[in-house]
C-alpha cells in the first residue's frame, strides 16, 4: 500500500476497503469491526471510520447507530441503475467508432482476448481483463476517459458480476461474447456490435435471479431492515 510521509494515506485505506467489498472478500451482509479492520491494515481507527463513511455514501456499507457497520447486501435496484448507465454509455460509444480504427488499440484488444482464453486464468484476472477490454473499446471511439465515471458508479453491479463469475464453472462464455463484439467492431458492423454488447451486458440480470434463488441473504430485500450483530462490539 502506498505510503505518504511514512504513513498510509487515507485514500489508500478507502480504496483498499472498497476493493475488499467489490471482490467479495468482505461478503454482502458481513459485520465490520473498525478495530479489526484497523489492525489488519496496520492503521488507526480514524482513517478506517472515514473510509466506511465514504463507502456508506456509495451504498456499499450500511451504518446502524448502536449496532454497527455492515457490508451492504447487493441491491438489485442499484445494479439495474448502474447497468442502465453502463449500457447507455457503451452503446453510444460504439456509434462514435471512426472509419479507421487505432491499430495499436486493436492489437491490445486482440492480446487481451488471447489472455482471456488461458485455462488457468483466475476469476479476478479475468475480471481485470474484462474491464480492460471494455475500456479499450471505448478508447477506440475516443471516450476512454469516460470509463472512470462508469467504473465509479457500478459498485453494486461489479459485486453482482463477480457473484455470477463464481457461479459459472468457467468465464469462457463471456470470453466468447467478447470475441463476437470485437469481430463486429473490427468488421465495421456497428448494429451487430450493439446487439452483441447489449446481450453481453444484460447477462448479469439472469445471474442475479439464479443466485438469489438459492442465496437470498446476499441481496437487499428491505432497506429498512436492521441487522443483528451476534457479538456486539463496544467501540472505544
Amino acid at each position: 500500500m502506498a505510503q505518504t510521509n511514512g504513513r498510509t494515506s487515507r485514500r489508500d485505506i478507502y480504496l483498499k476497503l472498497r476493493q475488499l467489498v467489490l471482490t467479495l472478500e468482505l461478503a454482502p451482509g458481513a459485520a465490520l469491526s473498525e478495530n479489526e479492520l484497523a489492525a489488519s491494515l496496520g492503521v488507526s481507527r480514524t482513517p478506517v471510520r472515514e473510509s466506511l463513511i465514504l463507502l456508506a455514501q456509495e451504498g456499499l456499507v450500511q451504518v446502524f447507530p448502536k449496532i454497527g457497520s455492515f457490508v451492504s447486501r447487493v441491491d438489485p435496484a442499484r445494479v439495474a441503475d448502474a447497468q442502465f448507465l453502463r449500457e447507455a454509455v457503451e452503446l453510444a460509444s460504439l456509434e462514435d467508432l471512426p472509419a479507421e480504427l487505432d491499430s495499436g488499440v486493436v492489437e491490445e484488444l486482440r492480446d487481451n482476448l488471447k489472455r482471456q482464453q488461458r485455462e488457468d486464468l483466475g476469476l479476478e484476472e479475468f475480471f481485470a481483463l474484462d474491464e480492460a477490454f471494455h475500456q479499450g473499446l471505448m478508447r477506440l471511439s475516443g471516450h476512454g476517459e469516460v470509463w472512470r465515471t462508469v467504473a465509479a458508479a457500478k459498485g453494486h453491479l461489479d459485486r453482482a458480476r463477480r457473484l455470477g463469475l463464481h457461479e459459472n464453472v468457467s468465464p469462457a462464455v463471456f470470453a466468447v461474447q467478447h470475441h463476437e463484439i470485437f469481430d463486429a467492431v473490427v468488421g465495421g458492423d456497428v448494429p451487430l456490435a450493439r446487439t452483441a454488447m447489449r446481450t453481453h451486458l444484460r447477462a448479469v440480470f439472469d445471474d442475479i435471479e439464479r443466485i438469489r434463488a438459492h442465496s437470498p441473504e446476499l441481496f437487499a430485500a428491505d432497506a429498512s431492515t436492521v441487522p443483528v450483530r451476534r457479538n456486539v462490539v463496544v467501540w472505544e
